[in-house]
Parts: C-alpha cells; structure tokens; sequence
C-alpha cells in the first residue's frame, strides 16, 4: 500500500494533482480541500497522503494533504453506497471537522446539500458511522476501540487488495480490533482471512 507521496507539483487543478517524484509523474484524485492547501504550497515539496483503488479495469489514486482527511475517506467509503468519488464530493464540500459533527450532530441535511447524495445515503452515513466518530477538537478523528489506525488501514488494504470486499473486510476488522486494540497487521490479516 503507498501511504504518500511526496515531490514537485507538476499539474494541479481542482480535480486532480500530478505530483513528480524522482521523475514519475502520479496522478492523485484530490478534494477541494487539498487544492486549497496545495494551491498555498507552491510548487517544490508537496506531500499527499494516498488511497489507492484497485478495479479490474484501472488502478486510481487519491490524495489528501492530512491524514484525517485520509481517514475521514476511509470512514465514507466503508458506508454501503458511497463510492470513492462520492466520499470526495462529500469532503470537497466541508471540512473533516464540519464531517465529523455533521455525523455527530446528525445532520442529514448537510450531507444531502452534497450532489449525488440523497436522504436514504445522508441516513446511512450517520448510523453507519456515528458510533465510530467523535470529535476531538481539532481535525484529527477518531475510531473508538480502534487503537491504531494505521495498523487498521494496512489490513483493511490488504484483504481488499485479496479480494474481499470492502464491506466484509471493515465488519470483521472491526470486530477484531474491538476484542484486541494491539494487533499487529500480520496476526489481524490472518485471523479475518479465518473469518471472511
């Protein structure tokens, strides 16, 4: 799994940003919120936080300039029916703070002001993830019974990447994480594979 990559910005517009690293060029699928920020940064130095997708019929990337963003992602893309460019439409239209208490606040209507999303998906996203999100007072989220998320993600990669689906894989990640905060990505991959 690429966890970021960093270099020179050598494209950017509000869709995407091509960052050159040691003469490749990757194309990253960016929120709004990213653009800000790598619109500020200049050219030299950028650093995107990725999520790669991975379909039979293409490899996409997609970048975030922090890793609550990253996780704010994770956290739509695990709820049934939304998509990865759904999810980015969502962050691209509010802030990881305004994300995490609009879920917390149950705010429907925030996430139905969004294109593409309508009352049934704006209700799944709150029970979907209103026990897993709270805010923290700053930008940061976090998972509750999830001890390190970064552990989380690698595993939840990996078993995608397998070929489970996303869904499957989250639900006994979860559950395992929940009995044992401390598990390392090694021992969490193999007892979800028992589990899947």
């Amino acid at each position: 799994m690429i966890d970021y990559i960093k270099g020179s910005i050598a494209e950017l517009n509000p869709a995407y940003a091509v960052i050159d690293n040691h003469g490749i060029g990757y194309m990253m699928n960016i929120t709004l919120t990213t653009f800000d920020v790598l619109s500020k940064a200049g050219e030299e130095n950028a650093l995107l936080y990725a999520y790669e997708v991975i379909r039979e019929d293409a490899h996409t990337l997609y970048g975030f300039a922090t890793k609550a963003e990253r996780e704010a992602f994770l956290s739509l893309i695990s709820v049934s029916g939304v998509g990865p460019n759904t999810a980015r439409m969502i962050l691209s239209s509010m802030s990881v703070d305004e994300f995490s208490q609009a879920i917390v606040g149950n705010n429907a209507a925030m996430f139905k002001s969004v294109k593409g999303v309508g009352g049934k998906t704006a209700q799944r996203i709150i029970v979907d993830l209103k026990d897993k999100i709270k805010p923290t007072g700053d930008t940061l989220l976090q998972v509750k019974g999830q001890a390190d998320s970064e552990v989380y993600d690698e595993a939840l990669a990996a078993l995608v990447m397998l070929g489970f689906s996303q869904q499957a894989s989250n639900k006994v990640l979860k559950s395992l994480f929940a009995k044992n905060p401390s598990l390392s990505v090694e021992v969490a991959i193999k007892q979800a594979l028992k589990m899947m």
